[in-house]
């Protein structure tokens, strides 16, 4: 099912480069539910409203095998260029129709291919050695630990594996579970669900000490079984990444929920868009993966951003 915004515009827009004809540009992702993706794409619509793009948002609604089949819509209807939010590596049928069609597709927060023109995101590796190292210190080195992943999403997937580099660099953490919730309707609530059984299973005050998760919306549901269960008092950390409006007022609260890191969703969906156009200005890139700014959000800065 698919969502489409045409956007208002002049038939010629100045873009990167020079002036260029209106384009046609498909944005498509499974993965609308989740607050960043929808930050991206509204940061990618303001930016393609400048350049007079018409832009077709295409959500899948969390089926990755979709995202195949809509490619293969779109350039049968002879778009311009494609832009996905998804793993490269779950939709190469896609990707080499678009290729065999001359159509360039860049990644906004997706991951790298060869069929990928250009990956435009935030520093998974960065952002997950800052807060798996703020959990760390914060903990005193030692304890129960639970990370929340998503390896299907290579974004995500990376910072799992620097955050397991980190806490294994610690020889008294122990990481107990390492817990991949179903993230259909943003992940918050089947998260809750495996924190409250986790908690349930583990009573003693302690016996948890934090809680490490690869995206805010784990950490909004581990934050709310434990409030639930009474729980807050035991001192469990918590850490997301993204900073979307929800953890940062969990941040500024004083609670459990300590620290995420801010991406620039704006940054990302606008520099996306620009990435796009120098490819139908028929530059030449020499970057394929571009890393937009980050800022770790704590209770010391939280209401500064």
């Amino acid at each position: 099912m698919s969502v489409k915004t045409l956007l208002t515009s002049a038939a010629v827009a100045i873009g990167v480069g020079g002036t260029a004809q209106a384009q046609e540009v498909a944005v498509i992702t499974p993965y609308l539910a989740q607050p960043g993706t929808q930050f991206y794409v509204d940061g990618f619509e303001a930016r393609a409203e400048e350049l007079g793009w018409a832009v077709n948002v295409i959500d899948t609604a969390g089926d990755v095998a979709a995202v195949i089949s809509r490619i293969e819509d779109v350039v049968t209807q002879g778009v311009d260029a494609i832009v996905i939010n998804v793993d490269p590596a779950q939709i190469g049928a896609g990707l080499s129709t678009a290729a065999d069609a001359g159509i360039p597709v860049v990644g906004m927060d997706a991951g790298s291919d060869p069929l990928v023109a250009a990956n435009v995101t935030s520093n998974g590796y960065a952002m997950a050695a800052e807060t798996s190292v703020y959990l760390a210190n914060r903990i005193g080195g030692a304890g129960k630990v639970v990370m929340f992943t998503f390896d299907p999403f290579p974004p995500v997937q990376v910072r799992g594996v620097i955050a397991d580099a980190v806490f294994a660099n610690f020889p008294d953490i122990e990481v107990v579970d390492r817990i991949t919730p179903d993230v259909t309707d943003g992940g918050i609530a089947d998260s809750r669900a495996q924190i409250e059984a986790l908690l349930a299973a583990n009573p003693e005050p302690g016996s948890i000490a934090g809680i490490w998760a690869g995206w805010d919306q784990p950490a909004l549901g581990a934050l709310q079984a434990i409030e639930a269960a009474g729980r807050t008092g035991e001192g469990i950390v918590i850490t997301g990444i993204d900073a979307n409006p929800q953890a940062r007022e969990a941040i500024a609260a004083g609670g459990n929920f300590e620290a995420s890191v801010a991406q620039d969703f704006n940054g990302i969906g606008r520099t996306t868009a620009d990435t796009v156009a120098r490819l139908l200005a028929g530059d030449e890139l020499v970057q394929r993966v571009i890393y937009v700014p980050t800022t770790l959000i704590t209770a010391t800065n939280v209401n500064a951003q």
